[in-house]
């Protein structure tokens, strides 16, 4: 039996750390936590100074076991989760669990799975933090304390299954007013005058700005028609079409000369973002990735728990994922100028710190970045799967970029007056990169949804030089409403707020989605349902601080200075519950009334009002006066989806050779196809959804619903990996194939286009 016995989170990594301390160490995995707050109560003495009461759960009793065996007959046992404040709570709670002192216990943390990194953690281990644990408790009891209290007021006022929660609550509310700004939104209709100049085979765009000196906006058809009038002598003769955006443009061919009365270059400097955080890599992933944040943390994960490399290594490819700091070692900013030099030139380096501005960042962490900055992406295709290749790819980049050189790009401004109206000033910009520095290896994303302007190359023109146009035109155009929230920019809002830490924001995410309060449009767009409309207004009716953004903000400012030994975790609980909480629970139970929404109809058999209810298989119509009366129908919505189904698919023969005509039934599980001679022809067919419709008529134009060597017919099956086409007769038939990936591409462009239609049509 081994010596020491190390206990981390995660088989993976001890795979990973055991190879590196050697024989005399044993790595075991706790698998996560082991022990927590029962499920099905409270478990908080409220009267008893808020002590909780702990337990391990079914699924962990064989493991805590298993270490409590290990333990015993170990000399020494250290404690190796990883180092935040939810793991040096789980260390605490090993110690409890296998019957060992967390002041004596040897606890040791490492930012990155590298054998220098690990065997430097064991020369220096200290014990658990009990103060990061305190604040770990504070913030899973608060959590627990909102939970189990708000929630069964929203079950009693609203209905049941509804959750509350600090951060889930707020995060909910931040997209509801999001899309409450876009209904409120009136959108205000300008106008852009344009010419298209050309110099030799150079050609270029040339924008009305100013008159008179003044910046002028044009707002009206009649506005543009008054400018119009100084360049061309009948207005009338302007042709009416269409713009890229479906609206009015005003064009004519008849031709002007511009002068160019000013000509001014400058040269700008940009400089690469900082390395990253957990929040800015959830956001980039997001954006170049398409992942979602919690995509990004799974995979993230595995990056930094270690590979098996193709020369037998196993090791950690990442730093620590879960950071709130941009620093890199002196050891890191070595190893990129090494890279840089080697892969680009030398002045493609400049070494440069950053700092956060993040008043909670951890500055002795370091950012997210490559172990081994040498270990290039390229040489880890065959070890890496496509999700992990990706994100380790945009570490590896944006961590290198970091370290390199500004990019200098020269813009170029000119400004042009037409001869027959020398008081208008028309401007034309261009860029050239003239050092691309770091924008050689990373551009960072964004998030802003605008078009951009035709970026215009810009030809070498003198001033008081005269320009030919043939081509100008007038576009109309309409302020969009904000953007919803993606996932990206709800990361950003939520760590500009305050509101969570960087750890909670993928689990808060998943949550909003998996419970109904949002739902995702064109696979990026965060939407609030009817139900996050109706929860959000009570809780911020009734419980109004837990709403605010500053609670939040504060609430995490008390967890820090619980984490610094500054304040008792105890004092801060009995203060939330006393002073708010209880008095906000007490009020909502007394003074509101059950939420009910009237559709506005009377009920056709007892003439009271029909109300909007909920039940396991969804909404429904029902009586205001249930139980007396037990009327109940369709919402229209469902009533016009019926109909929509009853159009497309009655009347038409059943399939192959089954006797009767189509009809829409519904079921348990909702409408479903049969036979107008059911019961007796007991055929049952699936309604496809949008997406298959789709899908299938992609592979049929494409020529893939028969299989080229048989001349099979083929279908679009389901297995657990997914679908995947196949003979219509299979099994019997062995013929099955994958969907292509560009028939995937095809389908999610066209479902986004789709989507998007929808959105700007709501």
């Amino acid at each position: 039996m081994a010596k020491n016995l190390v206990i981390v989170e995660s088989p993976a990594k001890g795979k990973t750390i055991e190879k590196f301390l050697g024989p005399d160490y044993k790595v075991v995995a706790s698998m996560g936590h082991i022990r927590d707050l029962p499920k099905k109560s409270l478990w908080i003495d409220i009267e008893g100074w808020f002590v909780p009461e702990y337990d391990i759960s079914e699924e962990k009793a064989k493991t805590v076991k298993e270490l409590q065996k290990l333990a015993k007959t170990a000399k020494q046992v250290w404690i190796a989760t990883d180092e935040d404040r939810e793991w040096e709570a789980i260390g605490w709670h090993l110690c409890h669990a296998l019957k060992l002192d967390p002041v004596t216990t040897s606890r040791i943390v490492f930012h990155e799975i590298t054998k220098t990194a690990i065997t430097t953690a064991v020369k220096s281990p200290r014990t658990i933090d009990l103060d990061l644990v305190d604040a770990q408790q504070a913030r899973r009891l608060l959590d627990r304390l909102v939970w189990y209290k708000v929630s069964p007021v929203l079950w009693q006022k609203i209905r049941k299954g509804l959750s509350a929660g600090r951060v889930q609550s707020v995060a909910v509310k931040l997209i509801v007013e999001k899309e409450r700004e876009i209904q409120a939104f009136v959108p205000e209709e300008s106008w852009k005058i344009s010419v298209e100049l050309s110099k030799g085979k150079s050609k270029f765009v040339a924008t009305l700005s100013k008159i008179d000196g003044k910046v002028k906006k044009l707002k009206s058809i009649e506005d543009v028609q008054k400018v119009l009038a100084t360049l061309v002598d009948d207005i009338s003769s302007l042709k009416e079409g269409k713009n890229k955006k479906d609206y009015l443009r005003l064009s004519s061919n008849l031709p002007l000369s511009f002068e160019l009365r000013d000509s001014d270059k400058k040269d700008s400097k940009r400089k690469p973002g900082a390395p990253f955080t957990t929040s800015t890599l959830q956001q980039e992933a997001s954006r170049k990735c398409g992942f979602s944040v919690k995509q990004t943390m799974t995979v993230a994960q595995k990056l930094y728990e270690g590979m098996d490399l193709w020369n037998g290594e196993r090791t950690g490819l990442i730093t620590y994922m879960r950071t709130d700091s941009v620093n890199l070692s002196k050891l890191a900013k070595d190893d990129a100028k090494k890279v840089i030099e080697k892969d680009f030139w030398k002045q493609y380096h400049s070494s440069r710190d950053f700092t956060t501005k993040s008043k909670w960042a951890q500055e002795a962490h370091e950012a997210i970045r490559p172990t081994e900055l040498s270990r290039h992406p390229d040489s880890l295709r065959d070890v890496l799967d496509a999700g992990q290749l990706k994100l380790y790819t945009l570490i590896w980049k944006r961590t290198l970029a970091s370290q390199m050189s500004e990019a200098v790009v020269e813009v170029t401004t000119y400004s042009f007056a037409p001869e027959k109206a020398n008081n208008q000033s028309w401007i034309s910009k261009g860029e050239v990169i003239k050092f691309d520095g770091f924008m050689k290896l990373y551009i960072e994303g964004t998030d802003d949804e605008t078009e951009e302007e035709d970026s215009n190359m810009l030809p070498k023109v003198e001033v008081w030089e005269i320009l030919e146009t043939k081509n100008l035109f007038s576009d109309q155009s309409f302020s969009r409403p904000p953007a919803r929230y993606t996932e990206a920019s709800l990361v950003k809002k939520l760590e500009w707020e305050w509101i969570g830490r960087p750890s909670t924001y993928a689990p808060t995410i998943s949550t909003i989605i998996d419970r109904g309060y949002v739902e995702k449009w064109a696979k990026r767009h965060l939407h609030p349902t009817e139900t996050a409309f109706t929860v959000t207004d009570f809780l911020s009716e009734y419980f109004s601080q837990m709403m605010e953004y500053k609670f939040t903000r504060e609430v995490e400012e008390d967890f820090d200075k619980i984490a610094d030994g500054k304040q008792n975790y105890t004092t801060m609980l009995e203060k939330f519950w006393n002073d708010s909480l209880k008095k906000n629970i007490d009020n909502a139970s007394e003074k509101a009334e059950k939420v009910v929404e009237k559709t506005g109809e009377k009920c056709p058999k007892c003439g009271n009002d029909l109300i909007y209810k909920f039940s396991k298989g969804g909404k429904f119509i029902g009586c205001s006066w249930y139980p007396e009366c037990k009327h109940i129908e369709q919402p229209q919505e469902e009533k016009d989806a019926l109909q929509y189904l009853r159009d497309k698919y009655e009347g038409k023969p059943c399939p192959d050779g089954i006797e009767g005509t189509v009809v829409v039934k519904t079921g348990r599980y909702g409408p479903f196809l049969a036979s107008s001679e059911y019961p007796k022809v007991k055929w049952i067919g699936k309604i496809k959804s949008e997406k298959e419709e789709i899908l299938e008529a992609i592979l049929a134009e494409r020529g893939l619903l028969v299989d080229e060597e048989t001349w099979e017919e083929m279908v679009v099956k389901n297995s657990r990996r997914g679908p995947f086409l196949a003979a219509k007769r299979y099994p019997e038939v062995k013929i099955a194939k994958n969907i292509p990936k560009d028939v995937w591409d095809e389908l999610n462009k066209q479902l986004e286009e789709k989507e998007q239609a929808q959105e700007i049509q709501a």
